[in-house]
C-alpha cells in the first residue's frame, strides 16, 4: 500500500518538524532575553524574531524535500537558481538589502539606544539629535529645532558616533537625574 511505503518519510518529518518547533523556540526566547537585556523596544525583537523564523522555515523545506526523496543534486540545482534569482534581484536593491543587515547587526551590538543623544561626525553632514526609533532600515533622530531626520542603518554603522547624552529625552521630559 502506498501509505505503507511513505510512512517512515512522515515519521522522519515529524521529528523534523518538532526539531524545527523546539529550535525556533529557543531562537525566540535568547533573542527576546537579548533584547529585553539589551533595552530594546519590542518591534525590533518581534523583526528580528520574524527573520530567524523565516531562515528556520527555508531550512526546515530543505530537509523535507530532501526526506521525501529529492535527490542533493536537484535540490542544489533548484537552491543555486534560486538565489541567482535573488541575487539578481538583491543586486537591484543592495542598498535594502545592507539596511536590513545593518538593522540585524544592530539588534545585538548597537551601544546607543532610543533617547540617547548622539553626534555622528560626518565631514559632510555632521549631525547631533536625539534616538527617537530605530527601524530595520534607518534610524530616526530628532534634532535639536526639532527636524526628524532618517539615517540608513548601513552609514550609521559605517560614521563614527559620540555619545552626547544618555536618555536625553528622559532628562528633557522629566529634568535631570540626581
Amino acid at each position: 500500500m502506498f501509505l505503507d511505503a511513505i510512512k517512515s518519510e512522515y515519521l522522519h518529518s515529524l521529528i523534523v518538524l518538532a526539531i524545527f518547533i523546539v529550535i525556533r523556540f529557543i531562537l525566540k526566547f535568547s533573542i527576546r532575553r537579548i533584547g529585553k537585556r539589551s533595552g530594546i523596544n519590542d518591534a525590533r525583537i518581534r523583526l528580528i524574531s520574524r527573520y530567524t523564523t523565516v531562515m528556520l522555515f527555508l531550512i526546515f523545506i530543505l530537509f523535507i524535500a530532501y526526506i521525501f526523496g529529492t535527490d542533493f543534486k536537484d535540490l542544489a540545482v533548484i537552491f543555486s537558481s534560486l538565489f541567482a534569482v535573488i541575487g539578481i534581484a538583491l543586486f537591484a536593491i543592495w542598498s535594502i538589502l545592507s539596511n536590513v543587515t545593518s538593522g540585524i547587526i544592530m539588534f545585538f551590538s548597537f551601544p546607543y539606544k532610543v533617547g540617547d543623544k548622539i553626534k555622528i561626525h560626518d565631514k559632510d553632514f555632521p549631525i547631533e539629535a536625539v534616538v527617537e526609533d530605530i527601524r530595520a532600515f534607518q534610524l530616526h533622530l530628532r534634532l535639536d529645532n526639532g527636524d526628524l531626520v532618517t539615517y540608513p542603518n548601513n552609514l550609521i554603522l559605517q560614521k563614527a558616533v559620540t555619545l552626547v547624552k544618555k536618555d536625553a529625552i528622559m532628562e528633557e521630559n522629566y529634568g535631570a537625574f540626581e
